[in-house]
């Protein structure tokens, strides 16, 4: 006797389409009727991009690549939260069986005004990539790889340091923050490099330099809400935070003493 099926239910989606940019956009609504509850959502959306296909309408354009929540390209809002409902998710890993039968979804992109929408559920997320660019990185010659315990690190700087390196740069952070701040991001990438050895030499420019382009791309600033931890995929901590405040304070007196 063969293994039943998985079990199937009927959603009612209501979905921001725009055409591009400079376009007015609305929400549409469609039927996603026999969805399987072991679908991801973006595989939801599939389905029911097939069915548009078929009716020779225009499909529902969304943002995904790896599936596997490592990439950080799925950025949608569903029903009012980033990334959806689950807790340390992302949109590609959460599944249908988590909506009830019947359920209303308003899908929607990123809202941010560094994010411009490019079509329907896509939105620009290069101003990111910008931050990454003026100091995401070590230009310092490091030599080639260390022996082991060659570079002593304390096990709590090597941990903190790894889990700022979790950020996916998927931007949860930015469209859950009512300032539509990007801080945790720059916090992650700043806090990982200033506990690691390797970090140092550029330390004080980096933070300085992140932070200016950060305030430039339009981002806004961090207010406390903690709207970005909750979100946040790779569970970021708001201490991180912390640590960037620290190291621009700790940027600036250097600055001002030199």
């Amino acid at each position: 006797m063969s293994a039943p099926g998985p079990s199937k239910r009927n959603y009612k989606l209501r979905v921001w389409r725009q055409k591009d940019a400079g376009a007015t956009g609305g929400f549409v609504n469609y039927d996603a009727p026999a969805i399987p509850t072991d679908a991801s959502f973006l595989e939801m959306l599939d389905i029911v991009n097939e069915t548009l296909i078929a009716r020779n309408e225009e499909p529902i354009a969304f943002d995904h690549d790896c599936r596997e929540g490592i990439c950080g390209m799925c950025s949608l809002v569903i029903n009012g939260t980033p990334h959806g409902p689950n807790r340390a998710t992302t949109t590609c890993q959460l599944y249908m069986r988590h909506f009830p039968d019947g359920q209303t979804i308003v899908i929607e992109p990123f809202r941010a005004r560094a994010f411009p929408v490019i079509r329907d559920l896509i939105v620009n997320r290069g101003a990111l990539d910008r931050i990454q660019q003026v100091g995401g990185f070590v230009t310092a010659r490091t030599g080639s790889a260390q022996d082991a315990n060659n570079i002593p690190i304390a096990k709590p700087d090597a941990d903190r340091a790894m889990d700022a390196a979790a950020c996916i740069q998927c931007g949860a952070c930015v469209a859950a923050c009512p300032n539509a701040s990007a801080m945790l991001f720059l916090a992650a990438r700043v806090s990982h490099f200033a506990l690691l050895p390797q970090g140092q030499p550029e330390r004080t420019q980096r933070v300085l330099d992140m932070l200016a382009k950060h305030d430039e791309e339009g981002f806004g600033n961090c207010r406390n809400h903690y709207e970005c931890e909750a979100v946040c995929p790779a569970e970021i901590s708001v201490l991180f935070i912390t640590k960037l405040n620290r190291e621009y304070l700790r940027a600036e007196v250097k600055k001002a003493v030199e």
